[in-house]
């Protein structure tokens, strides 16, 4: 499967608010969709194939020199392609090149193949948040890349 990582669009937002709502039980409001892409300090990209689909995207805040990655999904016929590693790749490169100290991000306990993806790029278990999510109600680990 062809595809590039680009900054994520307005006229992307359709597909992506549909991928979102397909992962995650607590999806994103279509407004904070929106303010990925307008808020200072925001890092919002899309995979996207050769016909303009988004295939998954991924979105982080950074404040000073951290880094904080809000969500990073991809549509379920395009997992196991490579897409997510792609993503989590490059804000790897945007976070070095903006000198953060590290990148972190939650993660559902239950949630394996995406704790098993993060410890593959590095991310380690540094804590975890109890009760972090609400439906289903369920605790999140906490995993951190240090740069």
């Amino acid at each position: 499967m062809h595809y590039t990582i680009v900054p994520m669009t307005a006229a992307q937002l359709d597909q992506v608010e549909a991928i979102e709502r397909t992962c995650f039980s607590d999806a994103w409001s279509r407004r904070l969709l929106e303010d990925m892409l307008t808020h200072p300090g925001a890092i919002s990209l899309a995979a996207v194939d050769g016909e303009g689909a988004v295939l998954g995207y991924a979105s982080a805040q950074t404040v000073l020199d951290e880094g904080y990655i809000n969500n990073v999904a991809v549509r379920p016929q395009s997992r196991r392609q490579g897409v997510a590693s792609a993503l989590l790749e490059a804000l790897r490169r945007l976070a070095v090149e903006r000198e953060l100290a590290f990148l972190t991000l939650e993660v559902r306990v239950s949630n394996r193949a995406a704790r098993a993806l993060y410890a593959g790029h590095g991310y380690l278990e540094v804590g975890c948040r109890r009760n972090y999510y609400e439906h289903p109600k369920e605790d999140a680990i906490l995993m951190t890349l240090e740069f």
